[in-house]
């Protein structure tokens, strides 16, 4: 009797202090994970600087810290009485002055404007860029030259260059306005390339490189801004949709010297997308890579600024599609270090300065997922992979010869690295679906962990408090594919009950949800519903990344076909465990997952109750040109394809329940998705629910709207699952 009033007791005890998740608890940020952000190594390669922010009371600093010891040396900057709160900072490439951006705002996904000032750290003297009197002051992309005498930027679409020692301001192109653009990227290259600064400066600093996007044929869409005042208004900005006419482009260079602008030619014609450029070591030599419309032919040139002769250094080709990517890295001899999917997996290759192939430095069935740098001391480059699994990551050195590889990291969870700028120490980042991220400083010869940076310690404690279940990594077989899963129960499982089963996905195409590694708010709002009572699954289909480029390019011209059939299969396998209840089973997504909840709740009505679709697309004809044309080809060529897979086209076959959201604001996936499918469940008369956000973008996340969006969801889930 004794033992078991003892019991009694633990078990009371246990939940009496078990704490309950809210979504205002997470979405606050209070069980946010501390992270090591705008760290840069200093050229010494033994010091490196923080940006140490305080947004509420707006003060912020730029501090020098020792990699050995973590002691910081210095406060670099502060604002304070004469230097204004700043946000963000960049070094010349002496380390001699710093640029700082204050007044910022956001204008897309990547694009921002702000006032900006140079600190000289010799004279601490602070000047502004531009005029902060003036009745725009706000610029864009500033960036120093080689020497750190200049500062080229934009400003309303032209671009400029500042003479910091003369303090001279000279406007360099004349033409930017509504329908042209010097030396910023359009809407659709920022959203689909990843890249707002269209301009760079050689080595030298003695040519400015720049493209010029002519948007006059791009045809213009508008949406209302509510605001707070009498009337709204139209936001009006290009955005070149599926099968559409995009923005020209072309190439100009401008010599400093005699201040004159070249344009620049690629052969008899100008391709139809330029993903990346930058000069290389050579100062006349420009590498510029250029793809087709149909984005299956990538050809990186070497383009000579002075004398414009331009020849192909090397070229990627697939039938079905090329990725753009980052990983471009010229040595000091002008060779260049390069990632390739032309084995069928991503890999890292080493090619002479004329572009002929010198060494594959990786291989496998496994995938190169991040290049982290070239260490010309240490004659290794460094990586992240999947080596060790697809959900995780391990941190690898393999010489510039390819011929020694060793791993610099643990080998399981995510890993990931930051090296100094000698390559001499890294930062090890490392988090799994239990640990919240730890950051730990290791010397590369030899990968001893020389100190903590920081563990998260405080976090871990105070989730411990919440009694969260594990998440459970598995695969499951299905459509003749071992999938991905992970899988979330409630922490008081009992295999005898039956529980409802929510899906997460996202499917889009390269993408990973199932990774092992801390989550974000939304892997907290799962665990919500999981002290709900309910289980959580996310399986990533055919078509998501890190498993080579035939999984992932197997959905090409069928954007979100197999995607589907692959969450409506799983959906079916996992009903039938004998702890889920195959009536209440419902799916979720955002975005593209978004679409994919849609068109599994509608061609998947006798498997799925219920779903949530926020910010989908309803149609690819409504998306843009580069990132829809690269799965699907245009609406021209591939119609079928289009209509097949539009959820617009199955409205009348919807049965069970629905809540649709978008924002008003979404200058991404226009509120126009939303709308048209609104319209097609009123005319097909079915009911549903559906909540417009106003003035919200994409992620619908100003205000109070991301606990409102969260606690609408959890409450049609407790109400309809």
């Amino acid at each position: 009797m004794k033992s078991f009033l003892t019991f009694l007791l633990l078990l009371l005890t246990s939940v009496l202090s078990s704490q309950e998740l809210t979504n205002k608890i997470i979405f606050s940020g209070e069980l946010d994970a501390e992270r090591l952000e705008r760290y840069r190594s200093m050229n010494d390669g033994r010091h490196y600087t923080v940006l140490e922010n305080n947004r509420k009371e707006k003060k912020a600093q730029v501090v020098k810290y020792a990699f050995l010891d973590g002691q910081a040396q210095t406060v670099l900057l502060a604002s304070g009485d004469s230097i204004p709160y700043f946000t963000s900072y960049s070094f010349s490439a002496d380390e001699n002055k710093i640029l700082i951006a204050t007044s910022e705002y956001p204008i897309y996904r990547r694009s921002k404007q702000a006032i900006y000032y140079v600190y000289d750290l010799t004279t601490k003297n602070l000047e502004p860029l531009f005029d902060p009197d003036a009745s725009y002051p706000w610029v864009q992309e500033p960036l120093f030259s080689p020497d750190g005498t200049k500062v080229a930027f934009v400003h309303l679409r032209n671009i400029y260059i500042k003479d910091l020692v003369s303090g001279r301001l000279k406007q360099i192109t004349q033409d930017g306005g509504a329908n042209i653009s010097n030396g910023l990227t359009d809407w659709v290259y920022e959203e689909e390339f990843g890249y707002v600064r269209a301009f760079d400066w050689n080595t030298a600093g003695t040519y400015l490189a720049y493209l010029r996007f002519d948007e006059s044929e791009v045809p213009v869409f508008s949406m209302d801004i509510y605001g707070d005042d009498l009337y709204p208004y139209p936001y009006q900005f290009r955005y070149p949709k599926a099968g559409e006419t995009n923005a020209t482009l072309t190439i100009h260079a401008y010599a400093l010297q005699t201040q004159t602008h070249t344009e620049l030619n690629l052969g008899d014609k100008m391709p139809e997308y330029i993903p990346r450029f930058q000069f290389s070591n050579d100062p006349n030599l420009l590498s510029i890579q250029t793809l087709n419309r149909h984005q299956n032919h990538l050809k990186l040139w070497a383009l000579n600024v002075k004398s414009g002769d331009a020849e192909v250094l090397l070229e990627e080709t697939d039938e079905r599609y090329v990725d753009i990517h980052s990983n471009l890295r010229f040595l000091e001899d002008n060779s260049f270090l390069w990632t390739s999917e032309r084995d069928g997996f991503n890999h890292l290759y080493h090619f002479s300065a004329d572009g002929e192939l010198k060494t594959q430095l990786t291989s496998g069935k496994w995938e190169v997922t991040a290049f982290y740098q070239y260490s010309p001391q240490n004659k290794e480059v460094y990586y992240a992979s999947t080596e060790i699994g697809s959900t995780q990551r391990a941190v690898y050195g393999v010489s510039i010869n390819g011929k020694k590889k060793r791993l610099l990291s643990d080998d399981n969870g995510y890993n990931g690295a930051l090296f100094s700028k000698s390559g001499r120490y890294y930062i090890h980042s490392f988090s799994d679906a239990q640990t919240p991220p730890i950051y730990r400083l290791r010397k590369t010869s030899n990968t001893k962990v020389l100190r903590t940076i920081l563990d998260n310690k405080a976090l871990k404690k105070k989730m411990s408090a919440y009694e969260l279940p594990q998440k459970e990594f598995t695969q499951l077989a299905v459509n003749n594919n071992n999938l991905n899963m992970w899988l979330l129960k409630p922490v008081d499982f009992d295999p005898t009950k039956s529980y409802p089963l929510l899906m997460f996905q996202y499917s889009g195409p390269g993408s990973q949800q199932v990774s092992n590694r801390w989550g974000s708010q939304r892997d907290l709002w799962h665990y919500l519903l999981t002290q709900k009572g309910y289980i959580v699954a996310c399986i990533d289909g055919r078509g998501t990344g890190f498993r080579g480029a035939d999984f992932k390019k197997q959905t090409y011209l069928n954007l979100v076909k197999y995607e589907t059939e692959d969450q409506i299969e799983a959906a079916r396998i996992l009903g039938k465990r004998s702890y889920i209840d195959a009536g209440r089973v419902g799916i979720w997504g955002w975005s593209f997952g978004g679409h994919m909840a849609l068109q599994s709740l509608l061609t998947g009505h006798d498997v799925f109750a219920a779903a949530i679709s926020v910010a989908p697309v309803t149609t690819w004809r409504f998306y843009d040109t580069i990132y829809t044309e690269r799965f699907m080809r245009t609406p021209q060529e591939n119609p079928d394809g289009y209509d097949l897979n539009s959820p617009l086209n199955y409205a009348d076959q919807l049965k069970g329940k629905l809540l649709l959201v978008h924002g008003s604001g979404d200058d991404n996936v226009h509120v126009q998705n939303s709308m048209r499918m609104i319209q097609a469940l009123i005319e097909a008369d079915k009911s549903f629910d559906w909540a417009i956000y106003p003035d919200q973008n994409h992620g619908i996340g100003s205000g109070n709207a991301r606990i409102h969006l969260y606690q609408k969801m959890t409450t049609f889930i407790e109400t309809n699952l």
